[in-house]
């Protein structure tokens, strides 16, 4: 069976004349004796906007891949072992990582100081005892102007206390640390009580010294002066 395009053009005779333009697909089929068809069955074919057999294999062709490596995918992903334990939850590894800043610590005001200090720093200002210690700059020198007669084996003590008192301002590795203290308001209602009756004068027998005098005369100097104020009572 063959198929044959033929182009028909009508157009009228006026002025303009007005024209169109038609293909007629004929189809030629084979006869038998006496004008019989012996087979003419309709084909489907596409005209030339459409796509050719290639291109459609092809599109097949891609379609049935894409299907193939899903299904192999699926197959693989199904076939796969799980882990007996998730490494994440695995708490043998040896490495632990650590990222909280300042160490996890929630109270930031009740720190230890001493692990803030620096003990190189610390060195630096203590000074050397090898040599003779001198008053720093902002420490007034003494009134009196040192004999020029003091032997070198003197030791000059309110120099080298002087110095001592100098090392133990400046050192910071030492208690005692700066530190807020807070105290309780100790006032009306407390059960300690006042401390003025104390200044009140007793009876007698509270303010009896005379067993002082029993003493010897190590305490006679006491005994009168308490003797002293006894009469000052009385009187």
């Amino acid at each position: 069976m063959s198929l044959y395009e033929l182009p028909i053009v009508v157009w009228d005779g006026g002025e303009p004349s007005l024209s169109g333009t038609s293909t007629l697909t004929l189809r030629v089929c084979p006869c038998q004796r006496h004008g019989r068809i012996r087979m003419c069955q309709g084909e489907a074919f596409l005209s030339s906007a459409g796509l050719s057999t290639g291109a459609l294999i092809a599109i097949l062709l891609c379609i049935v891949i894409l299907l193939a490596i899903v299904v192999l995918f699926i197959t693989l992903r199904r076939s796969k072992k799980e882990p007996l334990i998730i490494s994440e939850e695995d708490i043998r590894e040896n490495v632990v990582t650590y990222d909280d800043e300042g160490g996890g610590e929630e109270d930031t005001e009740a720190f230890d100081i001493i692990a803030l200090r620096n003990p190189a720093a610390a060195e630096e200002l203590k000074f050397r005892r090898d040599v003779r210690p001198e008053a720093r700059k902002h420490i007034e020198p003494p009134r009196g102007r040192r004999s020029p007669s003091v032997e070198p084996d003197e030791v000059d003590v309110h120099e080298f206390i002087k110095q001592r008192l100098v090392e133990a301002d400046m050192d910071t590795s030492v208690p005692p640390y700066d530190s807020l203290q807070t105290y309780a308001y100790e006032g009306q209602g407390s059960p300690t009580g006042s401390i003025s009756p104390l200044d009140s004068p007793g009876t007698q027998s509270e303010q009896d010294y005379n067993y002082l005098d029993d003493w010897g005369p190590e305490f006679q100097k006491l005994a009168e002066l308490y003797g002293e104020a006894e009469s000052d009572v009385t009187t």
